[in-house]
C-alpha cells in the first residue's frame, strides 16, 4: 500500500475535527445518494471572517470521510474567502491517490457541503 493510501486510511480510521460543533455559526449538511455518503459541516466564525473552528459528522466510504477530515484541518484559521477559493483539484492533491469517476462525488461532497455552510453565514 503507498503512501497516500495509507494516509486515506488514517483519516478515515482516526478523521480529525470529527464530532458535533457546539455553538456553530452555521451548519450544512449533505448527502451523496448514489454510494449512501453523508456529511454534515459545522462552523464557528469569528467576528473577523476567520474559521475559529470546524467540526463534521459523517457516514460512508473511505474517500468521502478522509476528504472531510483533510478538508477540515486545511481550511481550520483561514479566512471564509481562503475557504471559500479552495478548489476541487484542491481536494484530490490533499488525498493524494487517482479517483475514478465513481470516487469523484465522494470526494467533493465536503467541500460541496462546507461551501454550502458558508453561504449560510452572515458576516
Amino acid at each position: 500500500m503507498d503512501l497516500y493510501a495509507e494516509n486515506i486510511l488514517d483519516h478515515y480510521k482516526n478523521p480529525h475535527n470529527k464530532g458535533k460543533l457546539e455553538n456553530a455559526t452555521a451548519s450544512f449538511a449533505d448527502s451523496n445518494p448514489l454510494c449512501g455518503d453523508k456529511i454534515e459541516m459545522s462552523v464557528r466564525i469569528n467576528d473577523k471572517g476567520i474559521i475559529e473552528d470546524i467540526g463534521f459528522l459523517g457516514e460512508g466510504c473511505a474517500i468521502s470521510q478522509a476528504s472531510a477530515s483533510l478538508l477540515t484541518d486545511e481550511v481550520m484559521g483561514k479566512s471564509v474567502d481562503e475557504a471559500n477559493g479552495i478548489t476541487n483539484e484542491k481536494i484530490y492533491e490533499l488525498l493524494g491517490v487517482p479517483l475514478t469517476t465513481n470516487r469523484v462525488k465522494c470526494a467533493l461532497l465536503s467541500l460541496v457541503t462546507l461551501k454550502k455552510a458558508l453561504a449560510l453565514t452572515k458576516l
